[in-house]
């Protein structure tokens, strides 16, 4: 993997780059440029938003739209929040409740969805994740009795809805969450939204990896490998997309551990039992809420099942990993592979390492939506050179200069391709938290040979605080675990270094 597609893989907070439109003769006088922004703690996980417009102006009215109508419509649809609509909602009973036309939309796809996948999407999944938290809580697993009483709450009818009168009854004793929708459909009205606001050639919004992506944008999107758990790990495939919604589902990064044994967070509600056989599915519609209804589906469901509802339906593309590593495609997912071009020679000074190096960092939390702050993660040998630059974070070209230490060291050596830029498509991620992985190898991709290294992080946030970190691996001896505590934008930072994990 180069530098910088290893840079742009944990994603850049805002960068500039330009295309050219050769139909249009006005287009043509002008350059676009798509501007990125990214965001933690938005519906639990990150956020990035991507413009491509004439005027910068027109970015800032495009993003500030897109955060107004996910604050809004969270406001609406959260089961976390005990004053949004949803939960009061809730809190009646066998009461016909006017409701807002989001509410009633998304508790309508919930109906529509319930009856298409035989009742592998539920919204009483909820009820079934708090009997396995409450297990792992107690280090057991749940009784057969919870686990019977479970799959009848489930079963029920959980409400009634009048389209006429736009009303919900709510009529079950489960309790309920929307997530299987409400994240879909936040980023598709997000981006109507941000469409109708400001003069955009194109948008892309990416909430913990489900995305959509509207307008003149021909997007690279990598599919994160889910048997891997770093951010800078090689996707599993590479596709390039315009005009479609995008999600992908899987067990990889929440579940439950009890007694040694990693149970999904994604559960099947017909049985009240955490899936194991699908690891992953990436879902390609025309439609956000499709693609979230159906790559959770098909997590739950057989691959077979998932296959023959797919072939029901009309421009749907999908990948379904199990955890044998069986791989099951769409008859027309070739033709969305990007090419990948071949790489050149690389210089062999020893084997591969059968160590690496694990970064784990954990930004200092923030209310609200916060702007991720700008940062670089980079090894330096043993001579105070720098080998391999790991993440790069920053705000245009302008910014770089505020991580002063690597661009100190480093800043004269950047030059990168706008080209390589891609979007991430994953299992939803905790905001906040990143891990990293040097496996040994510098920027141009040679094998260094083993000794010390030292692991640097610089973070710094616009109007914030700044944290400087390193540590020391001898990467000539065993196992090592370091663990350094943050000052002002970092929480906390762990640096390990072990066997390779199997991908």
């Amino acid at each position: 993997m180069s530098k910088f597609l290893s840079i742009y893989f944990l994603g850049l907070s805002f960068f500039v780059c330009q295309f050219s439109f050769a139909n249009d003769p006005i287009k043509e006088k002008r350059t676009a440029q798509t501007h990125i922004a990214h965001y933690e703690n938005v519906l639990g996980t990150s956020l990035e938003i991507k413009t491509s417009v004439y005027d910068e102006a027109q970015a800032t009215i495009a993003e500030q739209a897109v955060l107004n109508e996910i604050e809004r419509l969270s406001n609406i649809l959260s089961g976390y929040d005990a004053n949004s609509e949803f939960s009061k909602w809730m809190n009646t009973h066998h009461q016909a409740i006017k409701v807002s036309k989001e509410l009633f939309s998304v508790l309508n796809l919930f109906d529509q969805w319930r009856l298409r996948t035989n009742g592998a999407l539920d919204p009483a999944a909820e009820l079934v994740n708090k009997i396995w938290k409450e297990a792992a809580a107690r280090s057991d697993l749940p009784s057969q009795e919870l686990i019977n009483n479970a799959i009848a709450e489930v079963k029920q009818v959980h409400w009634i809805l009048d389209a006429k009168n736009q009303t919900a009854t709510h009529i079950s004793t489960a309790p309920l969450k929307l997530n299987s929708f409400a994240k879909s459909y936040i980023i598709q009205s997000s981006v109507a939204a941000a469409m109708n606001a400001a003069k955009l050639n194109g948008i892309i919004v990416n909430i913990g990896g489900d995305m959509v992506i509207k307008g003149e944008m021909n997007e690279k999107v990598w599919i994160s490998n889910p048997k891997a758990d770093a951010e800078n790990d090689a996707p599993i495939d590479q596709l390039m997309i315009q005009g479609k919604a995008i999600a992908t589902s899987g067990n990889y990064r929440r579940g439950e551990l009890i007694n040694g044994q990693w149970y999904s967070h994604i559960v099947d509600p017909r049985t009240a039992q955490p899936t194991n056989e699908v690891i992953s599915a990436t879902v390609i519609t025309d439609d956000a809420t499709d693609a979230g209804a159906l790559a959770t589906s098909f997590n739950v469901m057989k691959p077979s099942e998932s296959i023959a509802l797919a072939e029901t339906l009309t421009n749907v593309d999908y990948l379904i990993i199990t955890r044998n590593g069986e791989r099951f495609e769409s008859k027309n997912w070739k033709n969305l592979q990007a090419v990948i071009p071949a790489t050149g020679s690389i210089k062999i000074i020893q084997k591969d390492w059968t160590k690496e190096i694990v970064i784990g960092l954990e930004l200092a939390q923030q209310t609200g939506y916060a702007k991720r702050p700008f940062a670089a993660i980079w090894i330096e040998d043993a001579d105070n050179k720098t080998v391999r630059t790991i993440a790069l974070w920053y705000n245009k070209g302008r910014w770089l200069p505020d991580l002063r230490d690597w661009y100190r060291k480093n800043g004269s050596s950047l030059s990168a391709d706008p080209s390589t830029f891609v979007s991430i498509t994953s299992s939803t991620r905790s905001p906040g938290k990143y891990t990293m992985k040097w496996d040994g190898k510098d920027d141009k991709g040679t094998i260094l040979k083993t000794g010390k290294y030292t692991v640097h992080i610089e973070v710094a946030r616009e109007h914030g605080g700044y944290d400087l970190l390193e540590q020391e691996v001898n990467c000539a001896k065993t196992d090592q675990q370091f663990a350094i505590k943050g000052n002002s934008e970092v929480g906390a930072v762990s640096v390990e270094y072990k066997n390779k994990s199997d991908n």
